[in-house]
């Protein structure tokens, strides 16, 4: 009965716990009628791909516009050649006005086949095109020189009624303003979250507004009256953070309803990236260039533009699964319990639930970013491995609670599999420090053995009645009886460079772009913020935690049998 009572009890403080941490959240003023200026459409959905050429059938594209059209007065498009003729077709028919887009690239075929769409669709539609962009961000990407792009916007103006520009980043305008004299409009991308400098987003609406002035007062000193389209801005909802920049739901919609308001005191003409998640964006750009939309692929509201935000909506979903599994393996552990005090059972059975809350965790945050057949064997692979390690772990703190000194025949098992996870961590780390700029922190992946491995340090602690130096030997933690003391400590040094080498990567990055140099000339201030730009990254930190937490006990592991000599 008292163990009975003492799961009873775990549950609802765990249900208390996920409910006040999962509360609704102010973030701004309603969006007016819930409606946006515009928002930029690209129509792919789960599958598909303009990378792999598979597209969405018309009537999709007709079911994206009538759910943007209770969304937005306008949207943006990128590209008028092959399938997304239909967009310009079915737009008016919903009520939507159109900035239409060429997209550019190396190729100078297909880039005269996106201008002739481009053309035709602006002569054929002009009560739904009002405005047209040829193409998007193709300095930036550095795949053509401004001479060429000038040429183009020239043809297209020539041949269009509408008004013509170009669209990037807003500091191309300042690089290149010969643009400027170019375009009927400036066209500008203001993305705190991608600055060289990231922005956080309780400061972002104040970065909008500086960097917008900055190109209006540059194009008033050449051409007066010129105007600015905020062509993107927006927030992620899911991914990597970095430095202050935390994507998250709720700040993204704090961000666009700071957006909209800073907008409407400002008069900025705006448009929001983006209407859906775009899952193939993934391949190029990691779990950060998917989660851009209002929407997800599968056309479920993300963001809402009015009320309160929730960051986890399912999170009693989430505590239901983990509940269930607590009470399975609490009825599997039912007879173990004999042999512990209560005391002892208490803290069994809080471990296991924190295992197992970190384990649906981290099965949602993995399965929900996994975005092919592929990426989901992967994360099937790793779930699996969690539930091993977990499994074993909870074995082992089990022998640890009955009798300290009690080893366990799983021990080498555990070892090979620690020795197989700080491998992963390295390579993962190795990414950040070589180009982590797409690469999300693969905290997550392993929850289950970092908090394993603090569990049953605690475990041995309170077991032993002190802390020394053997409390953090991964042997006697895990119950292993065969060591290899050179591999120990090269898996432990190894883990702990590693994180230097992500750090330097990291500040490195930082250092090295463009907008940054220009803004802090002088070597060691933009090193200085380089370095705090790293070490205020939330889930950097969390990822250097946990390569700790698995350096440690290798690097404390010594050989048992010295280890016995002097328990003896």
């Amino acid at each position: 009965m008292r163990i009975t009572l003492v799961v009873i009890l775990i549950i609802l403080f765990n249900g208390l716990y996920a409910w006040l941490n999962n509360q609704a959240q102010y973030v701004g003023a309603d969006v007016a009628k819930g409606k946006l200026a515009s928002l930029s459409y690209a129509p792919f959905r789960v599958g598909q791909s303009p990378l792999k050429e598979v597209f969405p059938s018309t009537e999709e594209i007709d079911q994206d516009l009538r759910l943007m059209a209770k969304t937005t007065h306008a949207i943006r498009t990128y590209a008028s050649d092959g399938r997304m003729g239909p967009i310009v077709q079915l737009a008016g028919k919903y009520g939507l006005k159109v900035t239409q887009g060429a997209w550019l690239g190396y190729n100078a075929s297909d880039n005269r086949k996106e201008i002739t769409a481009l053309i035709n669709a602006a002569n054929s539609y002009p009560d739904v095109i009002k405005r047209v962009i040829v193409g998007n961000e193709v300095l930036l990407r550095g795949e053509m020189k401004p001479e060429t792009l000038i040429e183009y916007i020239r043809a297209v103006r020539k041949a269009v009624k509408q008004p013509v520009s170009y669209a990037d980043v807003w500091s191309m305008y300042t690089k290149y303003p010969e643009l400027i004299e170019e375009v009927d409009f400036i066209t500008i991308h203001i993305l705190p979250y991608w600055e060289d400098e990231p922005i956080a987003v309780d400061a972002a609406a104040r970065h909008i507004e500086r960097a917008y002035r900055a190109v209006k007062k540059e194009a008033e000193s050449i051409v007066h009256g010129k105007p600015v389209f905020i062509g993107e801005s927006g927030w992620p909802s899911r991914g990597r953070q970095r430095g202050d920049a935390l994507p998250s739901v709720v700040n993204a919609a704090r961000f666009i309803r700071a957006l909209i308001h800073t907008s409407n005191e400002n008069g900025f003409d705006y448009n929001i990236v983006e209407a859906f998640n775009q899952q193939w964006k993934s391949e190029l750009e990691g779990v950060v260039g998917a989660n851009w939309g209002l929407f997800s692929a599968k056309r479920k509201q993300i963001i809402p533009l009015t009320g309160p935000v929730y960051e986890h909506p399912d999170w009693f979903v989430r505590w239901l699964l983990a509940t269930l599994l607590f009470v399975a393996l609490a009825l599997a552990y039912k007879r173990r319990f004999a042999q512990l005090t209560v005391s002892q059972s208490v803290i069994l059975l809080g471990f296991m639930q924190i295992l197992l809350v970190l384990l649906v965790a981290a099965v949602a945050e993995l399965w929900s970013t996994s975005y092919s057949v592929a990426q989901h064997m992967y994360t099937v692979f790793i779930v699996m491995v969690n539930i091993l390690t977990g499994s074993l772990i909870i074995e082992r703190a089990w022998r640890m609670l009955r009798a300290p000194s009690d080893g366990n025949g799983s021990g080498t098992q555990l070892y090979i599999l620690y020795l197989l996870i700080a491998a992963f961590a390295v390579y993962k780390t190795y990414g950040f420090s070589v180009w982590g700029r797409y690469l999300s922190f693969p905290s997550a992946q392993i929850y289950i053995p970092i908090a394993g491995l603090i569990g049953l340090v605690l475990i041995h602690w309170i077991t032993a009645k002190r802390l020394s130096r053997h409390t953090f030997n991964l042997h006697r933690l895990i119950g292993n009886t065969v060591t290899y003391y050179a591999l120990d400590k090269i898996a432990g040094f190894t883990l702990l460079s590693m994180g230097l080498a992500m750090i330097y990567g990291e500040t490195r990055a930082f250092m090295l772009g463009r907008d940054m140099i220009q803004a802090y000339p002088d070597f060691y201030e933009r090193l200085q913020l380089s370095l705090i730009l790293t070490m205020s990254n939330g889930q950097l930190l969390l990822w250097l935690v946990s390569l700790l937490v698995l350096a440690l006990p290798f690097l404390f592991a010594g050989r048992m049998q010295h280890i016995q000599q002097r328990a003896v």
